[in-house]
């Protein structure tokens, strides 16, 4: 469910765009660690949220959620175009902006970066480049679907399964990103991916649907 919910997703988009101006390691250290905190938190609402209300009524929501979730994304794919181009160029934009903001360029900050190589290895991974990757992979996964759906899947099954489930899928399809970069990121049809996901959500829903549980 992870997955497909990130592929193509504005983080997926991202990562690989930092990973063509910066060093990989950093990128993909960033990218990951920020999402692993997200499972982790994401997980840990899910888990609570029976201990605040009823068992029988956080999986009535959950249910909820996944077939809304499914809804959502069957939308989303039939007004999509056939690939992600757009996408990745409204990400690229925002990267882009955001480092003339910062009033620097590509070439100078590659530059600091690889004088910053030749620091101890710890010492590189509170960089900024670090600490951005890890920032917009953070706050970009507030409210997404897969988030929520993070929760909702550990409210009503076992969390621990759902955070290995989930930093698991989040690996995969960050390092995906890193190394596949661009080239990878424009091939990748969000319309399918948007489909096959809205189909998952709402076997996910039916699933939960039918497996009764006791108040």
């Amino acid at each position: 469910m992870t997955f497909v919910s990130e592929i193509g997703d504005k983080t997926f988009f991202a990562a690989a765009i930092l990973a063509m101006r910066y060093p990989r390691r950093l990128v993909l250290a960033g990218c990951v660690s920020a999402l692993i905190v997200m499972t982790i938190l994401s997980a840990t609402v899910g888990w609570a949220a029976p201990n605040l209300i009823s068992r029988k009524w956080t999986h009535h929501i959950t249910t909820l959620l996944f077939f809304g979730f499914g809804l959502w994304s069957l939308w989303d794919g039939f007004k999509e175009g056939g690939g992600g181009s757009e996408e990745l160029a409204e990400v690229e934009a925002e990267l882009d902006s955001d480092m003339k903001a910062n009033g620097k360029s590509t070439k100078d900050k590659t530059e600091d970066e690889n004088k910053k190589q030749k620091r101890p290895f710890l010492t590189q991974f509170f960089s900024p480049i670090f600490l951005k990757a890890f920032s917009i992979n953070f706050f970009g996964e507030f409210g997404d679907k897969s988030q929520l759906a993070t929760i909702g899947l550990a409210a009503d099954e076992n969390p621990f399964g759902v955070v290995l489930g989930g930093v698991v899928a989040q690996l995969v399809c960050t390092t995906a990103a890193v190394i596949g970069g661009k080239s990878l990121a424009s091939q990748i049809s969000e319309r399918i991916v948007a489909l096959s996901g809205g189909m998952l959500f709402i076997i996910f829903g039916i699933q939960s649907f039918l497996t009764s549980v006791d108040a």
